[in-house]
Formats: structure tokens, sequence, C-alpha cells
């Protein structure tokens, strides 16, 4: 299982990548594996400001529907649209072509909160 260092992770299993005042997020390998074969992504809110820890979207997999939330507060700016025709793509390259979505950070001091790559493998027994 894959946990690139250059990222943060949250207790509900997503990833984000900071570049500068915006962020990359996406679920983890871990939380992929979980859930199994991704087949939908609901995420419709592009162009609204989202508080920390609110639900940002789902994603449905063959077992199970789970919440997406937000790792840090923020507008999201854009949504990956390869995922609306292949949501697979979660599964096959979370931390790269399977990111969700795009984020412009209100707040940089809560990246204090989330884990680093040794924090959450941690968290998951790894």
């Amino acid at each position: 299982m894959n946990f690139p260092e250059n990222l943060k992770y949250t207790k509900d299993h997503e990833w984000i990548r900071i570049e500068g005042n915006d962020a990359y997020i996406g679920i983890t390998d871990f939380a992929q594996g979980e859930l199994g074969d991704i087949v939908y992504i609901e995420i419709e809110t592009e162009g609204e400001e989202l508080s920390l820890e609110e639900i940002f979207g789902t994603v449905e997999a063959v077992k199970t529907v789970s919440d997406l939330f937000m790792p840090v507060s923020g507008k999201v700016l854009e949504v990956n649209p390869a995922l609306v025709t292949n949501p697979e793509g979660v599964n096959k390259d979370p931390y790269g072509k399977g990111w969700m979505i795009k984020v412009a950070m209100k707040d940089t001091s809560e990246l204090s909160h989330l884990l680093s790559a040794a924090d959450y493998k941690a968290l998951i027994g790894h």
C-alpha cells in the first residue's frame, strides 16, 4: 500500500496535496481498497465555499456509498472531470489521476490537524 510522504492525511481517509494556496484532495489507497470497485462519484460542490469536515461529495462503490469530507476550509475550484466517465481511476491511481477536487484554501492553519504519512499508517495499522 502506498502513502506518499509529500501528502497530508485525515482520519476519514482523505489526502491533501498543497500547491501554493491551492490544494488537491482525494481518497487514500487504503480507502479505495476498503471500498472496492468504485462505480460513481458525485461531487456537486464546485464553486462553493465549504468548511473544515463538511461533506464535499460521495463515492459509490459496488458494496457501499461513502461521504467525502473537506480536510480544510475553502472554495471548490474544480472537480476532476476525468472521474465523470472514469470513476475507477480512483482505484487505479488514487494519488495521481484519481484526485477529486481542487480547493482554494481559506485558512492554512487548519493544516496543522492533518496527519503525516507515518501517523496515517499508524492509524490504519500498517
